[in-house]
């Protein structure tokens, strides 16, 4: 039987969905792993959305329950920065996760986090440290990246997101930059690296 692996995110202007579409290819390169990426609801209107300029939801992308989550084998959470934090919509649907938490059901399940970010101080490492209160009260294994992606993740030529708790891109301010080339690389290979984990901790 295939480990399942669930891409849960939320985007605003889409380049959380992008990052998710990379690390769904990377997973996909696993043997045996079977990938399938899910957006949470949304809660702004469509007014509010409007003037934000926001992307058009991904409709490929399906909605998840929370009761869902208790199918996967291992669960990669994607959000933008707001203030220093994940965004309030991956936070409501972090609250409605509490009959799972009651139950336990994921309880000893990999996890890993994703994320944009609009500046370069616009909290690429907090919002992950603040992130991993929510895998923590559920019983969820972090899965990092490190750096095991190599020597990549330590040149200074360019300005890219990402860190060692996850891929990452920066949006700018107006949401106009686009992930690069290398910030797409880590994200393909956090896919790879949470997949073979998630993997060998099923067989466990």
């Amino acid at each position: 039987m295939a480990t399942k692996i669930y891409i849960v995110y939320y985007s605003t202007w889409g380049h959380v969905a992008t990052l998710a579409e990379e690390i769904k290819k990377g997973a996909d390169s696993v043997a045996d792993v079977e990938v399938t990426i899910w957006r949470v609801p949304e809660t702004l209107t469509e007014e509010v959305l409007g003037k934000m300029h926001a992307a058009p939801a991904r409709e490929d992308h399906p909605i998840i329950t929370a009761r869902q989550l208790a199918e996967a084998d291992g669960i990669l959470f994607g959000f933008p920065t707001r203030f220093g934090m994940m965004a309030a919509q991956m936070k409501a649907f972090f609250d409605t996760t509490g009959g799972l938490w009651q139950s336990g059901a994921l309880a000893g399940k990999p996890a890993g986090v994703f994320f944009a970010t609009g500046t370069q101080g616009g909290g690429q490492e907090t919002t992950a440290l603040t992130a991993v209160t929510q895998l923590t009260h559920h019983g969820m294994l972090f899965v990092p990246v490190g750096y095991t992606h190599g020597a990549g993740m330590f040149a200074m030529d360019e300005v890219k997101g990402g860190s060692p708790y996850g891929a990452g891109t920066f949006a700018g301010a107006d949401g106009s930059r686009l992930p690069s080339v290398a910030e797409l690389a880590l994200a393909a290979h956090q896919g790879k690296y949470f997949a073979g984990i998630a993997k060998k901790l099923r067989t466990v």
